[in-house]
């Protein structure tokens, strides 16, 4: 099992009908150094989806790659405008 404790519930992004939560956390995974977690969590936090974690420094990049972007930008991306091929 895996050993984490959750600092601080930065947002909850969504919650969709299947009684998960997807959260943007700061959380300790097996008494490491604490990092951003972006991940589906139960009600009662003892379960959880797949996630995505970052450093400070990757957040950081992230960040300011997402500030260059416009909102259309972002839309257009999402639904395929202006990508020529999948990178895979």
């Amino acid at each position: 099992m895996d050993n984490y404790s959750i600092y601080k519930t930065i947002a909850k992004l969504s919650q969709p009908n299947n009684g998960y939560t997807k959260e943007l956390n700061v959380i300790s995974w097996n008494n490491r150094e604490p990092v951003y977690d972006i991940r589906t969590w139960d009600a009662e936090h003892t379960k959880y989806g797949k996630g995505v974690t970052l450093s400070v420094n990757q957040l950081i990049e992230l960040k300011q790659l997402l500030d260059k972007m416009s909102l259309a930008d972002i839309s257009s991306m999402m639904y395929g405008y202006g990508i020529d091929e999948p990178h895979n």
